[in-house]
C-alpha cells in the first residue's frame, strides 16, 4: 500500500503533525508538502491523507488551489483523510475547520474517506502544538492503517 501524506504548513505545526501521521506506516508512508508534489501525481498513491491549517474556517489558500488542481478522475474511489491544525478559540469554533473542508471537497470529487476528519489543537495561531498533540496524530495515523489494511 503507497500512502501519501501531502500537507500545507505555515509555521511547522501541520508539518509536524504530517510527519507523525506518516510514521504510522513506516516506509509505505510518504510525506510531502503541497508545493512539492503535483496534483496530477497522487492518484498513483493507494491511500491519501490531506492535512493543512485552518485559517477562517478553510485550508490555506495555497491548499485550496492545490485542491481545485486535483484532477477529478484521479480522485474516483481513491481511499483519503483529512486533517487540519487548528486554535480552540472561540472565534474559530464559529468559523469551522479546515479537516471537514478538505473533505468535502475530496467527496466531491469522488474519493471516500475511510476515517472522519480530525483536528490536531495548536496553544495560539502560530503554535505550537499542545501537549500530547504529536502523540496523537501518531494513534490516529496507525487507526488509519489498521482500517486500511482491511480495504487493500
Amino acid at each position: 500500500m503507497k500512502v501519501l501524506v501531502v500537507y500545507d504548513s505555515l509555521f511547522g505545526n501541520t508539518q509536524k503533525v504530517a510527519s507523525a501521521i506518516s510514521q504510522a506506516f513506516g516506509e509505505e508512508g510518504i510525506v510531502s508538502k503541497i508545493t512539492e508534489i503535483d496534483p496530477s501525481k497522487i492518484g498513483e498513491f493507494d491511500l491519501l491523507i490531506f492535512g493543512s491549517p485552518t485559517h477562517g474556517g478553510w485550508p490555506t489558500p495555497a491548499f485550496q488551489k492545490f485542491l481545485k488542481e486535483i484532477p477529478s478522475e484521479s480522485l474516483k474511489g481513491k481511499s483519503f483523510a483529512a486533517f487540519d491544525t487548528r486554535a480552540t478559540a472561540f472565534i474559530a469554533r464559529v468559523f469551522g475547520y479546515a479537516a471537514k473542508r478538505i473533505a468535502d471537497i475530496l467527496i466531491s470529487k469522488g474519493g471516500i474517506p475511510v476515517f472522519p476528519p480530525e483536528g490536531f489543537l495548536v496553544k495560539a495561531s502560530k503554535g505550537p502544538l499542545k501537549e500530547g498533540e504529536i502523540e496523537r496524530a501518531l494513534e490516529w495515523g496507525k487507526r488509519i492503517r489498521e482500517v486500511s489494511a482491511k480495504i487493500f
